[in-house]
């Protein structure tokens, strides 16, 4: 099982100017019932539609149909950030501190066994999640 960071979910968004051929054929070859997304991910997604539309109307609501999209398809399928999550995203924070959303990602993968997938394998490093960056095909 796999949680995509959202510079994967993001990469894979029809549309996507100049995308990533090997995130798309990794993304293809896996099944979806073993693709996740993190809560985190929505979080980081939603704020920047909202900046966006505040910023640029019309792109902005290109962007919010494309995250009801998503949402939609990855129902049941969004790894919640719960009080038993909480403690192993705060054993990520010690005896370093790191990206409080890395961290929240890191640990809900870890909580359920599953592995990460993102271009941003240092923000998860030492954290003992098992990545995968399809950006190296």
């Amino acid at each position: 099982m796999f949680v995509l960071d959202t510079n994967v979910i993001s990469e894979l968004r029809q549309g996507k100017p100049q995308p990533s051929i090997q995130v798309r054929n990794w993304a293809a070859n896996q099944p979806s019932s073993k693709l996740y997304l993190s809560a985190i991910t929505i979080l980081e997604l939603e704020i920047g539609i909202r900046a966006l539309e505040r910023r640029t109307p019309p792109q902005g609501s290109a962007l919010r149909a494309w995250l009801a999209g998503v949402r939609l398809a990855f129902a049941g399928r969004v790894l919640a950030f719960t009080e038993t999550t909480a403690p192993v995203c705060a054993a990520l924070h010690v005896p370093d501190r790191r990206s409080d959303r890395g961290a929240m990602i890191a640990a809900s993968a870890l909580e359920h066994g599953f592995a990460v997938v993102t271009r941003n394998v240092a923000d998860y490093a030492d954290t003992g999640v098992t990545l995968v960056n399809p950006w190296l095909g």
